[in-house]
């Protein structure tokens, strides 16, 4: 598994807090829509628009969501539901690329909102962070469980982060105004589950499961700006993780320069032993363990641990951090941690023998 942000995180949630997540961002087939539809098609393929504090986020969510701003007082809003006939031909009218909504009613827009998280082909949250999603909603410490949330919306597609992301900041002004529009961030976290979070059968369809789920929801309304945005502990052991493969493959490429050039030496000059001692001397010796020990302090910097102020957390989570190596499915199964520990130690004893 090669060493990338996405599954720097994974490791950090596995180790963490026990939730482990499949890679899910390959896709075996995209439904490819073209023209100005607007409903039931792909995120790539609507028309976005760019803003600044989160990304490309299609223009119809930004209309409406605009549009909705103005009235946000409006009591019941995503609650109360708009009348079928006047959505259907504003539908109509919007996947014909005509601006509609201008003339339109707060119920009847905010329901198109609904209707169009609802009916993306490839949903906001995909079906396979759900339970992972759950499991973090269901951590005991408050701490943890905002971490974790904020860890999972680090994995989302650039494209789903920057709609979800819009989205729950505008939930979250809703939510603000919850004393004129009766609208809190739990209301609304109950109103957008069967648009982002769906039940997928029966069983999770029980109270318990449908409250994580509405749990879930209102962290991301009460918080949006941790949505998509990677802790600076996890960037600090991207850069860590990143360091040993180089140093890794810096040590791999000087190792085999000395096997090569070793071979050449002894095919051009061999050392006959006699009594266990060699006549003849090689002209240049190999470098000695104490010899590479000298280069500690060198190696210390280069492995960028003043950079990761977590390897305490990292020892106390995981005592053998022989499984970090493991993760990232290294040849060699020796602990990091402990190999620097060793080279700390025979440093200080170099330096502290007369």
């Amino acid at each position: 598994m090669k060493i990338t942000d996405s599954n720097v995180i994974r490791f950090h949630l596995q180790v963490l807090y026990g939730i482990s997540v499949k890679n899910f961002e390959k896709k075996k087939g995209r439904l490819i829509c073209s023209g100005a539809k607007v409903f039931g098609v792909p995120l790539e393929n609507l028309a976005r628009k760019y803003i600044p504090e989160f990304g490309l986020v299609p223009c119809f969510l930004v209309d409406a969501c605009s549009f909705l701003l103005d009235r946000i007082c409006t009591v019941g809003l995503f609650r109360k539901p708009g009348s079928l006939h006047r959505i259907k031909v504003l539908r109509a009218k919007l996947n014909h690329g005509e601006e509609s909504l201008s003339t339109a009613l707060p119920y009847d827009v905010a329901t198109l909102i609904k209707q169009f998280c609802r009916e993306l082909p490839e949903p906001l949250f995909p079906s396979e962070l759900h339970v992972a999603l759950l499991k973090a909603q269901a951590l005991s410490n408050l701490q943890d469980r905002t971490a974790a949330l904020q860890l999972l919306s680090c994995l989302l597609p650039a494209k789903n982060s920057s709609c979800l992301h819009y989205l729950f900041d505008f939930l979250r002004k809703v939510s603000q105004r919850c004393s004129d529009n009766l609208m809190t961030s739990a209301n609304l976290a109950t109103v957008f589950v069967p648009c982002l979070l769906p039940p997928p059968n029966k069983t999770e369809m029980s109270e318990g499961r449908l409250e994580l789920r509405v749990l879930v929801l209102r962290n991301f309304v009460e918080c949006p700006h941790l949505f998509g945005v990677i802790p600076k502990a996890v960037i600090d052991s991207m850069e860590y993780f990143m360091n040993i493969h180089h140093l890794k493959d810096v040590f791999k490429k000087k190792g085999n320069q000395k096997r090569h050039s070793l071979k050449v030496k002894r095919s051009v000059k061999t050392a006959p032993w006699v009594q266990g001692k060699p006549k003849v001397r090689p002209a240049a010796s190999l470098p000695t363990q104490s010899s590479m020990a000298g280069d500690g302090p060198k190696l210390k910097r280069s492995l960028g641990l003043r950079m990761f102020p977590n390897i305490q957390l990292f020892r106390t989570c995981m005592p053998n951090a022989a499984a970090a190596l493991e993760y990232f499915n290294t040849p060699d199964k020796t602990s990091v941690l402990t190999a620097m520990e060793r080279l700390q130690l025979t440093n200080w004893r170099r330096s502290s023998s007369p």
